[in-house]
């Protein structure tokens, strides 16, 4: 399957500044693999040290949060679908 997966500006820098980037994957966690073997240094910024998805990172399977879908991401792809990281992002001044 290939799908696209739209990577936030704070993450870009890992992706040679791109905004999409097509992959194949055949689950949720294939496509999020697949992006990271070719990104490798992504890797830290999206998963833990066990490989679980951090959980200060979101990911949306054509606009549902895969925390709530019930196969989280082992949850099957289709050819065309879109994967969107969105990273909590903290801080500012009070």
């Amino acid at each position: 399957m290939s799908v696209q997966i739209s990577v936030p500006t704070a993450l870009r820098g890992y992706t040679e500044s791109k905004a999409v980037v097509a992959v194949d994957g055949a689950t949720v966690k294939e496509a999020l693999d697949a992006l990271t073997e070719r990104y490798p240094a992504l890797a830290r910024h999206l998963r833990d040290a066990s490989g679980k998805l951090r959980t200060f990172v979101n990911v949306y399977l054509n606009d549902e949060d895969i925390r709530y879908l019930p196969e989280r991401d082992a949850t099957a792809l289709r050819d065309g679908d879109n994967l969107i990281i969105v990273p909590s992002i903290a801080g500012g001044v009070t």
